[in-house]
């Protein structure tokens, strides 16, 4: 090590020795006609000496030769006079058009929420400090890479310094040049010869024995294979770890190559002793290392140069993008981009901040990056995927500084087809994970590798972030082409991970379940962007409509081609496919499906439902087809809450909490309750009821009595008739999706809030976790939290929560299905007791929905059908026979909600329109008699029935108001006309209004005579107290002089 210094130390003093001046120097470059050949001598002369102490270099004298022997005179060469009276005047002239700053990590950023195009737009805090943003509201994050601000930071100066002519030609003469050897330098394979333009000095035969960094060994594995190998000092072995982490390499051994090889060798065979993978070491020559060395400083110095001037960042492009000609070879930017997985960590960060301050800081140029970038998009992935390092060095990173520029995404998407490169690439890098049946299976997967692939994924939402104002044919064109590559991705997603029915043995080993969630996660945001940008555009909805509806098509053939079973049921028949939940394969993921129902919602917000005949012919539409996957999906749940499913292990509970969790049930839970809604729309609803009993296997409970005796069979199918009548509610009453009923996003925000503060009062932070994100990151919480909810402030401890105010009370619905069970119970718990402290009736209705839109308006026949009335009559029958036990109070509450529904519907018909406009008829058919016997009842009659019996005292409120709706019902359909209806709605409600105050007076007069009840008890408790102080006052005076006692003892002591 001494004689490495001492040589060092004397070869440095040759080289600032030289009899040139930096301005000779740049005079004799001047003179010569090939800069490039020139300038390549001159280093090859100087640099081996600067840089010749690698193991332990002077810096301070490294940094000083380099910049009197090369920057200096390239500076003086460049602007024809002393560079620092130039770059002084440069630096003042308002050069600057951006920020341009690079984060470091952990940096802390601002986003302004009310002008961020999206979350990636940032602003560092001087500009953030400098800005309007700081006045808006803003998110204050740190970073988690480096991004230049290129999006907010318009309120630094446009102006810009034109360079004299001179200064541009010099700059066009240097820079190719130096990026050529910055380049060729940086990719350089060769470990022990240079490029032949440097080969002018005799070779020594100094060699470095050169440890990388990786991600695969931690830091003491380094400690102890070094120590181990060079037989080193733990201090020493620390230093090298440490250099190596922070730059990515370091030499670790100097001498002849015999010996660095040697220790290579020892350094793998110790590292492979504590790790599957062995360290990466190579022996480099000395020259070579110290080019390599010397080209990142260059970078270093092209960075500070471009800084000054815009006309310097385009020259600086245009070389780096110009191709050779006569060579197979990309341009120059291009093969630095394909070689960066196999860089080290230090120059990454050098070429990475040379993209960031040239391409980056012109637009133009950044255009012609981007679409270099999308050229090797795949190849770059590729190589990231089978890297080791982390995504915030690698050069796919800067994807979101082109992607997420609305401008640039555009032209990418017409002129590159850039979705469809992204599409393709995640098929590509996935193959391995595909099934037999062409579907993906990530049992066994590895978390790094798919951790690397939702790169590509975040990808396709940067490209999809803004939606086109303008559509052009070609983009329209293209972007259909990413949508069908897109469906490919989502048709090996459809049924994947197929599971069947552990019956007997307890399931050995649970499956791998966290990937297939993991990525249906990643893509919520991106189906949802996908179906919003297809309804930017009636035509192009429409297509994607058709081309979404083929794949669902492919993917049922198995259904389509099955064998048949015939289910009958009050006269009706449905002929279908014999399929059991409980006993063939099923699968909770069926994305197509979903993006199909998607679609169909968003064509109905549009009007174009009537013209979705001309792309898919009503024959080949199979509606049953598109409804069999989803039903499947609900009926899997529902066993699972009935414990059919307990054999099948963790995974399956897992799969199914996420399938209806706030993170993952936009694009799970939701599709498939609105694709039930499409099918109950569009089939024959009794039809739709055969088919809903068949796939819960209720067929044979409802259509004859089953005896038994065996409790856990009952059970089971009271829970599966309690999570069917569910089900049915969701599909009849949740309206609030824009497109299934009349309503707005800000409808549907509030009315999530809503049912969230009826459980209790909730903090900012619980209200905004339990709301689903958009893409942005926003759940739109802040826009209408204080419509209907009021801040309490926190006290001396706590934090402040919302109060739901007494007016959004009225909204609230037992049945909302994004209450999970315990939600459920607790907010009809705290919901009921508030009615009773008001000393009101205990019955929670639900409240009056919004109109169907006119695609959806169907759907309210389920109500009114033969099944329907059949089902509803079962269940009141079963709760009034002694002998049955296949009932419970809660599916008798889900009963008694749906004829609330039914009744409300058939109210706001006949409150709109006259009685002889109105075609559903819920009230007559639940009026008429079950069947011709004698003892055949309606509903009314068994609800009165029903309110007699003691064990449903709970219920009774909830059945008079059911009764009373009859009533109400019952006064509008017997009027003629529209006024003499609206009068005797008002006879209705005002009788209605004088049995509630009946009611309302009797409970006050009970609760007073309780209150006077307690008061008496009071008094003679009272009476006794002071009756036994009376007795017993000798004790009383007695203790009562205690503390003075003491106090004067005390006193005294002092």
């Amino acid at each position: 090590m001494a004689d490495e210094e001492a040589g060092g130390s004397e070869r440095m003093e040759v080289s600032t020795e030289l009899p040139q001046t930096p301005q000779r120097l740049a005079s004799w470059w001047d003179q010569q006609v090939d800069f490039y050949t020139a300038f390549l001598h001159h280093l090859a002369q100087l640099v081996p000496e600067i840089y010749f102490a690698e193991m332990d270099p002077d810096l301070e004298k490294q940094e000083e030769s380099v910049l009197m022997s090369i920057f200096t005179p390239l500076e003086w060469y460049l602007f024809g006079e002393d560079p620092d009276i130039c770059l002084e005047k440069l630096k003042h002239s308002g050069a600057f058009q951006l920020c341009g700053k690079v984060f470091k990590s952990g940096e802390t950023t601002y986003s302004c929420r009310d002008c961020a195009i999206d979350p990636t737009c940032v602003l560092c805090m001087d500009c953030f400090q400098n800005s309007v943003h700081k006045n808006h509201r803003y998110k204050e994050t740190t970073a988690e890479g480096r991004r230049d601000i290129w999006e907010l930071c318009n309120f630094c100066s446009n102006s810009r310094c034109p360079l004299n002519e001179e200064v541009i030609a010099q700059a066009r003469k240097i820079f190719p040049s130096v990026i050529k050897y910055i380049v060729e330098m940086t990719i350089w394979e060769e470990e022990k010869e240079l490029p032949h333009e440097l080969q002018i000095r005799e070779k020594n035969e100094r060699y470095y024995c050169v440890l990388f960094n990786d991600e695969h060994h931690s830091y003491d594995h380094v400690i102890y294979s070094l120590q181990r190998a060079l037989d080193c000092e733990l201090a020493e072995a620390q230093l090298h770890t440490t250099a190596i982490d922070k730059e990515g390499r370091r030499a670790v051994k100097a001498g002849a190559y015999s010996a660095c090889q040697e220790a290579k060798e020892d350094i793998k065979s110790h590292s492979e002793n504590v790790s599957q993978h062995p360290l990466h070491v190579e022996v480099l020559h000395s020259e070579v290392m110290a080019h390599q060395k010397f080209a990142l400083r260059l970078g270093s110095w092209m960075n500070k140069i471009m800084s000054y001037s815009s006309d310097f960042r385009q020259i600086f492009c245009q070389a780096c993008l110009r191709e050779e000609p006569d060579s197979e070879n990309p341009c120059l930017i291009s093969r630095l981009m394909l070689w960066d997985a196999k860089l080290y960590k230090g120059a990454r960060k050098i070429l990475h901040e040379l993209i960031f301050s040239s391409f980056f800081m012109e637009m133009e140029y950044k255009k012609l990056f981007a679409m270099e970038f999308v050229k090797y998009y795949k190849q770059l992935q590729k190589e990231y995927i089978s890297d080791d390092h982390d995504r915030s060095i690698s050069v796919t990173a800067l994807s979101v500084q082109m992607f997420t520029v609305p401008t640039l995404a555009r032209h990418l998407i017409e002129e590159q087809n850039v979705i469809s490169v992204i599409t393709e690439t995640l098929l590509e890098v996935l193959p391995e994970y595909l099934d037999r049946n062409n579907k993906f299976n990530f049992q066994g997967y590895s978390q790094d590798k798919l951790g690397r692939v939702y790169a590509v994924i975040c990808d396709l939402k940067y490209i999809l972030i803004s939606k086109p104002t303008i559509w052009t044919e070609r983009l329209r064109m293209q972007f259909l082409e990413g949508f069908r590559s897109f469906l490919k991705i989502l048709t090996c997603m459809q049924g994947m991970e197929e599971i069947r029915r552990q019956v007997g043995q307890h399931i050995e080993v649970d499956p791998d379940w966290e990937a297939a969630i993991a990525i249906q996660m990643q893509l919520k945001n991106i189906l949802l962007m996908f179906q919003e940008w297809c309804a930017c555009d009636e035509e192009l909805l429409l297509v994607a409509y058709k081309e979404c509806h083929k794949a669902v098509m492919r993917c049922s053939t198995s259904f389509i081609c099955g064998s048949k079973t015939v289910v009958q049921l009050c006269g009706h028949t449905l002929e279908t496919k014999s399929y059991r939940v409980s006993e063939d394969l099923v699968s909770i993921h069926l994305p197509l499906s979903r993006t199909l129902a998607g679609l169909h919602v968003r064509l109905s917000r549009l009007g174009a439902v009537s013209r979705l005949h001309e792309f898919v012919p009503l024959e080949d539409f199979q509606i049953e087809v598109l409804v069999e996957y989803p039903l499947r999906c609900l009926v899997l749940v529902a066993q699972v809450v009935a414990e059919m499913w307990r054999r099948n292990g963790l995974s399956l509970i897992s799969q199914v909490f996420y399938y209806q969790d706030v993170k993952c049930r936009e694009e799970m839970y939701d599709k498939d309750i609105i694709m039930l809604q499409i099918g109950a729309s569009l089939m024959d609803p009794n039809k739709f009821l055969l088919l809903v009993l068949q796939r819960y296997e209720l067929a044979d409970a409802f259509s004859k009595t089953i005896s038994t005796k065996d409790q856990d069979l009952i059970k089971q199918y009271n829970t599966l008739i309690e999570e069917m009548l569910q089900v049915l509610i969701y599909i009849l009453g949740e309206r609030y999706v824009p497109g299934v009923g009349n309503v707005t996003k800000e409808e549907v925000t509030m009315r999530e809030i809503i049912h969230l503060l009826c459980i209790e009062p909730m903090p900012h932070s619980a209200i905004a976790k339990n709301l689903p994100e958009n893409e942005n990151h926003e759940t739109g919480l802040e826009n209408v939290i204080n419509k209907v909810a009021t801040f309490k402030k926190p006290g001396v401890s706590g934090h402040g929560v919302y109060e739901l105010k007494d007016e959004s009370l009225k909204d609230f619905n037992m049945y909302f299905y994004h209450y999970s069970k315990t939600q459920h119970s607790k907010a009809e718990h705290m919901q009921k007791k508030r009615r009773k402290q008001e000393n009101k009736d205990e019955a929670l209705p639900p409240p009056p929905p919004p109109e169907f839109c006119p695609a959806f308006s169907k759907v309210v026949n389920l109500l009114n059908c033969d099944i329907m009335m059949y089902i509803l009559r079962t269940i009141f029958e079963r709760a009034l026979d002694t002998d049955s036990n296949l009932w419970t109070e809660g599916m008798l509450q889900m009963a008694f909600h749906i004829l609330a529904l039914g009744l409300l519907e058939e109210k706001q018909q006949l409150e709109k329109a006259p009685e002889e406009e109105v075609t559903f008829d819920f009230y007559h058919k639940a009026s008429r008699l079950g069947s011709a016997a004698m003892n055949a009842q309606n509903i009314q009659m068994l609800l009165e029935k029903l309110k007699g019996i003691p064990q449903l005292e709970g219920q009774k409120d909830m059945i008079t108001w059911i009764l009373q709706m009859f009533d109400t019902v019952k006064r509008l359909r017997e009027k003629s006309c529209l006024i003499v209806a609206t009068t005797s709605r008002l006879d209705s409600i005002k009788n209605d209004e004088i049995t509630h105050d009946k009611e309302k007076a009797e409970r006050k007069r009970k609760a007073e005579a309780a209150r006077l009840h307690r008061q008496k008890i009071m008094a003679q408790m009272s009476a006794l107290q002071k009756n036994f102080i009376e007795t017993h006052k000798l004790m009383y005076d007695n203790t009562s002089e205690m503390p003075g006692k003491e106090d004067s003892i005390m006193e005294e002591e002092r």
